[in-house]
């Protein structure tokens, strides 16, 4: 993915401490994504694999815009047959 900012609302930094996700796996997570998912008013929601036995999906709420990514929120979950995508 090419190397476009990424900014992060204040709403995404308050539940990344809550949820205890670091910056930097949301950041390998829209650079280096697992999947792609459209999803409502242009946004889109990256999800990577994480955790022991990849047995976590972390989901990424972002706008891509013309100058960046703008993260809207971020977090984690182990049900991933509800969200994973298979082609």
């Amino acid at each position: 993915m090419p190397s476009k900012p990424i900014r992060f609302s204040a709403h995404a930094r308050f539940e990344m401490r809550r949820r205890g996700i670091g910056q930097a796996e949301v950041v390998r997570t829209i650079r280096n994504p697992g999947q792609v998912l459209p999803s409502v008013n242009g946004r889109e929601i990256y999800h990577r694999l994480i955790g022991r036995a990849a047995r976590l999906l972390l989901r990424v709420v972002v706008r891509q815009e013309a100058n960046g990514y703008h993260v809207i929120t971020a977090y984690k979950t182990s049900n991933i047959a509800k969200y994973w995508r298979t082609p």
